[in-house]
């Protein structure tokens, strides 16, 4: 490591849906936390950021508002985007004051160009001397270890919280992608509306997100798993708990599986041969959340005829892809969008 990378203040960033990412220059992955603001809405004032303001979910009084900042892959809510932002910069670099980093900010592909201005003006805000915006799933494939610069296919699925980021890419450039807002949060959300239906319980966020990691599954499983889930019945108003089965949260995730398996068959057809090619020789890379779900590479491989990987380190590939890019000034110049 040179003196000069143990001493930048260069970050990467991840902005994802779900959850943010940095990655310092030097140091690696410096912060991983939620994607969430509080606001007190009587003051003004933000209460908590990150993994401190998703603690509150479901608990806050009133005039204490969560807010996510980004939905289905996109910003809905600029202000507290820029101040999150600003929050995790200053994080990173252990709130010094005069740091001026370069920013390299990984964005979903389908973003506006109103939107794109509105990220990079907020990297400026938070005193960057530069901020360059590069694709999510270009990023994703190089923290994958994909070698994205030579003239053949590689083939990246990247689910994350709000989209799942289908793209080809050759030759450092995106051949095919696609954005489809079906992603974790359309899981979670399919298992609240499941609870309520089937089990006369009404659940949260959290306790979705719960379900889904410990017996969540897109393929059957060789040992069944089961899980105590506590809520409130949606009829007697009272707390309940009831019992679930993989069985039973697969029939849930079926929807949003069906979206994301017919995304990636519809993606194959419709790249080049070649390319068609190589990828069923390579195979197709898993990342993001997402690909954590059990038995969804099983899934898609029965579905497509495809090898299908889930990523070495699926949660950060994104920002450990932007920050290989970081260090790398003749590949930050052939992706980042200008």
């Amino acid at each position: 490591m040179s003196m000069m990378s143990a001493f930048s203040s260069d970050v990467a960033i991840d902005l994802g849906t779900a959850n943010t990412c940095v990655f310092a220059r030097g140091r690696g992955i410096v912060l991983n936390e939620p994607s969430i603001v509080a606001f007190n809405t009587s003051t003004g004032q933000i209460e908590a950021v990150g993994q401190e303001a998703h603690e509150m979910l479901g608990r806050t009084p009133p005039h204490i508002k969560p807010v996510r900042p980004m939905r289905d892959g996109v910003i809905a809510d600029f202000d507290a985007a820029e101040k999150m932002l600003m929050y995790f910069v200053r994080k990173a670099h252990g709130r010094r004051a005069f740091v001026r980093p370069r920013l390299v900010i990984g964005v979903p592909p389908e973003i506006t160009p109103v939107e794109r201005r509105a990220v990079k003006d907020s990297g400026y805000r938070v005193k960057a001397s530069e901020v360059h915006l590069v694709d999510e799933s270009m990023a994703a494939a190089i923290g994958s270890g994909l070698p994205v610069t030579e003239p053949a296919g590689n083939m990246i699925v990247d689910i994350g919280g709000g989209t799942t980021d289908i793209a080809v890419i050759s030759m450092a450039g995106t051949v095919y992608g696609r954005s489809l807002r079906v992603a974790g949060d359309a899981m979670d959300e399919a298992i609240m509306q499941y609870m309520r239906k089937a089990c006369n319980l009404h659940i949260g966020e959290r306790t979705a997100q719960q379900i889904k990691y410990e017996v969540g599954s897109a393929a059957p499983l060789d040992k069944p798993l089961m899980m105590e889930v506590k809520g409130r019945h949606t009829l007697e108003g009272v707390p309940r708990v009831v019992t679930v089965c993989d069985t039973e949260i697969r029939e849930a995730l079926a929807e949003p599986l069906r979206h994301i398996v017919q995304a990636v068959r519809d993606s194959l057809e419709k790249i080049p041969p070649e390319l068609c090619s190589d990828i069923y020789d390579r195979g197709v890379v898993l990342t993001g959340g997402g690909a954590l779900l059990r038995n969804l590479d099983k899934r898609l491989r029965d579905e497509t005829g495809l090898p299908v990987l889930v990523a070495e380190n699926p949660l950060t590939s994104v920002v450990l892809g932007a920050g290989m890019i970081l260090s790398d000034l003749p590949l930050l110049r052939r992706v980042a969008w200008q």
